[in-house]
């Protein structure tokens, strides 16, 4: 038994469109998926490197330590998590299955100006009530150094620092090794 798929006449296309409109639909704007990467505000880390710039590069941060560090190789991987942190959530930022909502490059700054950016970056995600950041501090050795001193700082400043729940190194895509997901404690708490 074969069945014949109704088509609608323009009176029904018509009344069909009418109830639409009544019940408030709306058309939707754009016929494009979101890929869920959040866009870069430009605006926002322009201000916060001229911000960094501008700073005194004397003035001494009350978050984190600027002494001694220790030394990671450009291609080890990062990780750290405070002791109560569910495995499960820890687990999804490891594999790159948090979606981070904002992103900081630290490339092209010196020592002090990354630890100010990056103590604003952390300052205003978190005012911002953003869950997961991502944090570009690249693995280049140092001029004055036999490591990579970006690396080493954010490894040890992202420790110190109190709204950080966990950090870990970025999936290939993201960065790898050069860059690191911080999953940020929520407003609040």
């Amino acid at each position: 038994m074969t069945r014949r798929r109704h088509l609608p006449n323009d009176d029904d296309i018509s009344a069909f469109r009418e109830a639409l409109t009544e019940a408030g639909v709306r058309r939707i704007a754009t016929n494009q998926a979101d890929p869920g990467k959040p866009k870069q505000d430009g605006k926002a880390h322009e201000a916060r490197r001229h911000a960094a710039v501008q700073s005194d590069a004397k003035q001494v941060s009350g978050r984190t330590s600027d002494g001694r560090v220790e030394a990671v190789r450009p291609s080890e991987y990062l990780e750290f998590s405070v002791v109560d942190l569910p495995l499960r959530t820890f687990s999804q930022l490891k594999r790159g299955q948090t979606a981070w909502q904002s992103g900081l490059d630290l490339h092209g700054y010196t020592l002090e100006e990354a630890r100010t950016e990056l103590e604003s970056f952390l300052r205003d995600s978190a005012s911002q009530g953003l869950r997961c950041v991502l944090v570009v501090h690249g693995k280049a050795w140092g001029t004055t150094s036999d490591f990579p001193v970006l690396k080493s700082h954010t490894n040890t400043w992202l420790r110190e620092w109190p709204g950080v729940l966990a950090f870990c190194s970025a999936v290939p895509v993201d960065g790898g090794t050069g860059a690191v997901y911080i999953l940020l404690r929520k407003r609040g708490l």
